[in-house]
């Protein structure tokens, strides 16, 4: 019975300190949180392409680990003219770096531009 006892305990301690070990190793994602306020002049069909467009770097860019976004549906009304989010995520900061200046973004970034109003960036570590 000392011996179940005993290695029960010592299973125990090994699970604990794995976890532990498995939770101070983790690492959170860095989250580019992107919204767009586009041009009166912009048509649906030049927006349209802007989503594709964006929806495709994951695709292209492989530091990219996740993707989405979507059009603002705030009843408050405080969006201030930007209607569209977009929020890329990476491992860490490290992916990002290789995101901004890769060819597939810059080339995003010159068919945006010419319709884009204002942006707001916003950088933050997932907690």
């Amino acid at each position: 019975m000392k011996i179940i006892t005993l290695v029960l305990a010592i299973t125990m301690t090994a699970l604990l300190s794995a976890n532990a070990n498995h939770h101070e190793e983790k690492k959170s994602n860095y989250r580019h949180v992107v919204c767009f306020k586009f041009k009166e002049d912009a048509t649906p069909a030049q927006i349209k392409s802007i989503e594709k467009g964006f929806a495709a770097l994951p695709s292209k860019i492989d530091t990219v680990t996740d993707f989405e976004w979507g059009t603002d549906l705030s009843p408050e009304k405080k969006a201030k003219g930007f209607t569209h989010c977009f929020i890329v995520t990476f491992a860490d900061k490290a992916g990002l770096d290789v995101y901004i200046p890769h060819e597939a973004h810059q080339a995003f970034v010159k068919e945006l531009r010419p319709i884009l109003d204002d942006v707001f960036v916003f950088d933050f570590v997932a907690k």
